[in-house]
């Protein structure tokens, strides 16, 4: 094989590497850094440039593929986050802009949880019925995503604090980002002045919504569900 074909099976296999990427534009640094190699390396003989071709190609198809992947990776964590959080706190506010937001109106948690007994696939779990700073005021039926939920509604101080207790599964819960509360790992985002905390516990999923200071919401998630 002559140089000149050498150098054409090098620049295929690279071609060929390349075009198996996804098409999303390279970092300008990446690209400084692509370059520098390129022409900073001294030329081997063609016999070698014959066998090196797969190991370039295998080598820019990292280089190029690892930052692709890992932002991919790190866009859908935050994708389903955002659904999340979105939906609590849009489940929150329904609640809290309803005429009569509850359903059953009541202090007493053993009086509040078995009330959706019947009207729920699974039985929740209440580990925090209120105190004197932060009162239950009764719960009521709701939606998270797609399936039924129950939601606990408490005051602290002028805030109202709701906790949607719901099925876990097939949820697109957040990889990344969660963080320690109490004696379990918790993930905590806020939107619009509202801050959302969200857990599993007992097989099933918590998300606590409220406008109060963020880090009295997460004290108080502490205090639930066996948090």
């Amino acid at each position: 094989m002559s140089p000149m074909d050498s150098e054409s099976s090098v620049e295929t296999a690279l071609t060929e590497a390349l075009q198996r990427l996804p098409q999303r534009p390279a970092p300008a640094r990446l690209v400084r850094r692509v370059e520098h190699l390129v022409t900073a390396a001294p030329r081997p003989p063609a016999r070698w440039r014959r066998a090196l071709a797969p190991v370039l190609a295998a080598a820019v198809v990292l280089l190029v593929a690892v930052p692709v992947v890992v932002s991919q990776r790190q866009a859908g964590t935050r994708a389903a986050a955002t659904t999340m959080v979105n939906e609590a706190i849009g489940d929150h506010l329904r609640i809290v802009q309803a005429q009569r937001p509850l359903e059953i109106e009541s202090g007493d948690g053993h009086q509040v949880r078995p009330w959706f007994e019947g009207r729920l696939e699974f039985s929740p779990v209440l580990s925090f019925g209120g105190d004197r700073d932060v009162p239950l005021r009764g719960g009521a039926l709701a939606w998270f995503l797609d399936r039924k939920a129950a939601a606990f509604v408490y005051g602290l101080r002028r805030h109202t604090v709701t906790l949607f207790v719901f099925r876990p599964e097939g949820l697109p819960w957040p990889t990344t980002g969660w963080e320690r509360a109490g004696e379990r790992d918790v993930y905590r985002s806020g939107a619009r002045g509202f801050t959302v905390v969200m857990w599993r516990a007992h097989g099933l999923g918590y998300a606590l919504v409220s406008d109060a200071e963020p880090r009295e919401v997460v004290d108080l998630a502490s205090r639930f569900g066996g948090v």
